[in-house]
């Protein structure tokens, strides 16, 4: 079994508003079974090549500004998997795949905001994987692949954490229906995921409707690829969908297998 996990993260300030995503999130733990750790993609960790968060008890990074004095306030005390991410090194380096550790890296807001809702426990351990900038395509999809495998080896989950649309120039007040542009790509995606078809999402500039517009750089969208393609076609099922600012897509996946094993959204509401 291969757990694998996709949440659009939004805005840090996701964890203080009220949302159909926040909503979402916040029962969403209750319903999954229970991780004894996950790997993190998250688009907040770009590196030219793979690195790997080694702390033993990660700091909380508030790297955003201009948001409210409790953003700024907030731990997410979730503990590191160092033992893995050394175990994860050598396992993609026996692939000819580069990789470094980092043994001071933090959460940043991309994982601890969304998880936050998520486990607010922090009682599930995370391992803060970059999203490699550097790569092609196929050696993208070979690390996702090989993350994929291990975290399945190693009974833990594969999480990816960035935004199925990410045009932060073309925000709308909250609240605003998704224009024409921001609905076309993220159904496209989302379509996409749900075939897994890591080949289409591997050519997304060339083939998803605005994919420029919709992303202006790719570090928003490169988690949801690596997701797909860690399940080696496998399909992913849509949990949620909404938007955050108008154009920000707030859609979630998780593998159609672990999906089966999930608590029905009224078991938890009671």
């Amino acid at each position: 079994m291969r757990p694998v996990l996709y949440l659009s993260h939004g805005s840090p300030s996701l964890t203080l508003i009220d949302h159909p995503a926040r909503d979402f999130l916040a029962a969403l733990g209750e319903r999954l079974p229970r991780p004894r750790g996950a790997l993190v993609i998250s688009a907040h960790y770009e590196t030219p090549d793979v690195a790997l968060g080694a702390a033993q008890a990660p700091a909380t990074w508030h790297d955003f500004h201009g948001f409210p004095k409790a953003l700024y306030e907030a731990r997410y005390p979730a503990r590191g998997l160092p033992g893995q991410a050394a175990g994860l090194a050598r396992s993609l380096q026996a692939a000819g795949i580069a990789v470094r550790l980092e043994p001071e890296r933090a959460l940043d807001h991309g994982i601890w905001s969304p998880l936050s809702l998520v486990w607010p426990r922090a009682d599930v351990p995370l391992m803060p994987v970059s999203v490699p900038m550097a790569l092609s395509e196929t050696q993208r999809q070979q690390v996702a692949i090989e993350l994929g495998r291990f975290a399945e080896r190693e009974g833990l989950w594969l999480i990816g954490s960035g935004a199925a649309t990410h045009n932060l120039g073309d925000r709308r007040a909250e609240g605003s229906a998704p224009d024409p542009w921001a609905r076309m790509f993220h159904d496209w995606a989302r379509t996409a995921a749900e075939r897994g078809d890591a080949t289409a999402l591997s050519s997304w500039r060339e083939s998803a409707p605005y994919a420029a517009y919709a992303h202006p750089t790719a570090e928003h969208f490169l988690p949801l690829a690596m997701c797909v393609a860690a399940l080696e076609g496998r399909p992913m099922v849509t949990l949620h969908e909404s938007f955050m600012q108008g154009n920000i897509s707030m859609l979630c996946l998780l593998d159609a297998e672990t999906a089966g094993l999930m608590q029905p959204a009224s078991a938890v509401l009671g």
